[in-house]
């Protein structure tokens, strides 16, 4: 593969997404949730394996942290971050156990999740977000077209139009930064 039909087949998938009213109505409808979590005292936590891990990671820390600007720090953060906790509950309980387990200790009604899966199909996700249903938090899946048993459980899906595990990755951290940006001018407005 070229390096130029890497960047056109990514550009390819975002074109896709810009011209898609569903698509951008649905990100405006996560950042409404996230808003409305966030003014009640709620929290978005994050979920997602190996890379999708690392842009759960890295969309918590923005809102954790900051996006643009300074503002007070938003609670947000990636299921997986403690290692500890990780390999603990992976050797007891099983790795399809370990978001699931840590969102019934810190999850609370009214609280939203949003796991990212290229497939969907990602059994703990998938187990996370039947524990989120039992607790009452707002399930947001990010995907792959094909959306896997996420989007059949989840409250709000996104299904990125590719079957291309790097070009949706590349989608959901766009995405993802969106979320944050919008989310972050929302409940902080700049003068």
């Amino acid at each position: 593969m070229s390096i130029k039909k890497a960047i056109s087949d990514s550009i390819s998938v975002k074109e896709k997404i810009l011209n898609d009213e569903s698509i951008i109505n649905t990100i405006d409808k996560i950042v409404s949730t996230c808003v409305a979590t966030y003014r009640n005292d709620g929290k978005v936590l994050f979920c997602g394996n190996g890379g999708s891990a690392a842009d759960a990671q890295h969309l918590a820390a923005e809102l954790s942290g900051r996006f643009y600007y300074d503002r007070p720090p938003l609670n947000s953060e990636a299921l997986h971050v403690n290692t500890s906790y990780l390999t603990a509950v992976g050797n007891d309980y099983g790795y399809d156990m370990v978001f699931s387990r840590m969102l019934k200790g810190i999850g609370r009604k009214g609280d939203v999740i949003i796991g990212l899966s290229t497939s969907g199909n990602s059994t703990n996700v998938v187990k996370a977000f039947e524990q989120a249903k039992e607790t009452g938090i707002t399930t947001v899946a990010l995907t792959g077209e094909s959306g896997g048993k996420m989007a059949e459980i989840a409250d709000i899906v996104i299904k990125v139009p590719s079957k291309d595990t790097p070009r949706i990755q590349e989608a959901h951290i766009l995405i993802g930064h969106i979320i944050c940006q919008l989310i972050e001018s929302e409940l902080f407005p700049k003068n």
